[in-house]
């Protein structure tokens, strides 16, 4: 089960795999509905979404190690027999310390690769902040290492799962809020863009763009009826246009084991938010210019909660056969009034739209603001580049200057006696008398002072 877990991927995967084959008594208990049902002509059933990711930064390394932990065969005993409760609180998590060594040996293994993913995704992050001269939230770095134990790096230990549960537990609790918010601000924006898109155009124009908006918000708001999702009308809506049978033929129990597409006994969230395609298609076609696919997505995570909140009685984001059968039964299953849809709802109001423009006239402002500084060090560096070149070029024309004085020094003309020699011509040779001295003209000793 370990709903905490995944909600999607534990709650589902694990309690859907483990329950495939314990649940015969549930399965197929109303032969006669199902063998009516296949009388009818065949009809192409809605198919659910196909992205079963959870959101999590974390999804890849959460599905693989529950994916492992399902194969240990005590472990997947353990895991179908815990409560929630027991989840919560850790139980399920001492029975790490039973499972087979070669799955621990992979839970160590995976630990340690999301460990180098996170590594490397915040040095890429601190590189990209840092380069762009940004201030590195490393509070929120860190937070993405809370569903890992960091003391222990190296292998999965029981806090390891505990910490996963916890986190996945309060993530996923957290997760529609956001995508409300995210949501939230991405309506606001298209409303800020389109003020100050009039605010550029001329009279005549703004009249015209004004009365172009009012009427596509005519158009997109005069759809057919929408059903309240979850009620009877919507239920056979989808079991006459999408299965093929008739109103009055309608069966919970056939409906419920018909959409159950994965035969597992519960509608997860996909199961639940493909039955509303029809009620969607009523009020969007991304072939109109009046219709948002974002707002389609956003009014099928509103109809999707407010099944569950009506229906999943134990709060595990799952919708078991009984609790289905137990919804029908309530006065609100036959809610005859039409589901208001977001065209309907106030999503914002006026000051909240312009508390929205004021923060994004203060993040403008310290963009700008930090533009301009850059802009000043960017001119300083500059500067500071041209004192740096005209040293350079000073000390250039010092050096030129010293060897032009040497050079001047070495081809300098040399004095000697008859003339000035110039540097590089040979000295001219002085005659020698080579005739011989005439008689008693030989050379004699000289006598040298104080010697005899």
């Amino acid at each position: 089960m370990l709903a905490s877990l995944a909600e999607e991927h534990l709650t589902g995967e694990a309690r859907r795999r483990i329950r495939r084959g314990t649940r015969s008594n549930e399965c197929l208990t109303n032969g006669e509905d199902v063998e009516k049902a296949k009388d009818k002509p065949e009809v192409e059933k809605l198919e659910p979404p196909q992205s079963a990711d959870t959101g999590l930064h974390y999804d890849r390394y959460l599905r693989e190690v529950i994916e492992y932990l399902e194969k240990d065969p005590h472990f997947r005993e353990k895991l179908k027999n815990a409560n929630m409760d027991d989840i919560k609180q850790g139980k399920l998590s001492k029975e790490l310390d039973f499972v087979q060594h070669n799955f621990r040996t992979k839970l160590d293994e995976l630990k340690r690769e999301e460990m180098n993913r996170l590594r490397m995704l915040i040095k890429a992050k601190h590189d990209v902040q840092e380069g762009n001269g940004n201030t590195l939230d490393h509070p929120a770095l860190l937070k993405q290492f809370e569903h890992l134990n960091q003391m222990n790096p190296h292998t999965f230990e029981v806090e390891d799962l505990d910490r996963l549960i916890q986190s996945a537990t309060k993530d996923l609790e957290n997760y529609d809020k956001e995508r409300h918010d995210e949501f939230k601000k991405y309506e606001m924006m298209k409303e800020h863009e389109r003020r100050e898109r009039l605010k550029t155009m001329n009279e005549d124009d703004r009249r015209k763009e004004e009365q172009h908006y009012e009427e596509m918000k005519t158009k997109h708001a005069n759809h057919p009826k929408v059903n309240h999702p979850g009620s009877e009308d919507q239920l056979k809506e989808v079991w006459q246009e999408a299965d093929g049978l008739e109103p009055e033929d309608f069966d919970p129990k056939t409906f419920f084991k018909m959409h159950d597409s994965n035969g597992d006994g519960f509608f997860d969230e996909s199961e639940l938010e493909a039955l509303f395609t029809k009620e969607l298609e009523k009020v969007y076609n991304p072939a109109n210019e009046e219709d948002d696919m974002v707002e389609m997505e956003e009014e099928r995570l509103r109809m999707r909660e407010h099944v569950m909140n009506e229906v999943d009685t134990n709060k595990d984001r799952l919708v078991s056969l009984s609790e289905f059968i137990a919804a029908t039964k309530k006065e609100e299953f036959h809610e005859k009034e039409e589901w208001e849809t977001l065209d309907q709802n106030l999503i914002y109001t006026e000051e909240e739209l312009r508390e929205y423009e004021r923060q994004l006239a203060n993040e403008a402002n310290d963009i700008n603001v930090k533009a301009a500084e850059l802009q000043k060090q960017k001119e300083e560096l500059e500067r500071k580049q041209e004192e740096l070149n005209a040293q350079r070029l000073g000390l250039k024309q010092a050096v030129d200057e010293m060897e032009r004085i040497k050079a001047q020094s070495l081809n300098a003309e040399v004095k000697q006696p008859g003339g000035l020699i110039a540097e590089g011509e040979p000295a001219p040779v002085v005659p020698r008398n080579t005739q011989p001295l005439p008689p008693g003209r030989q050379q004699q000793d000289v006598p040298v002072p104080g010697h005899s």
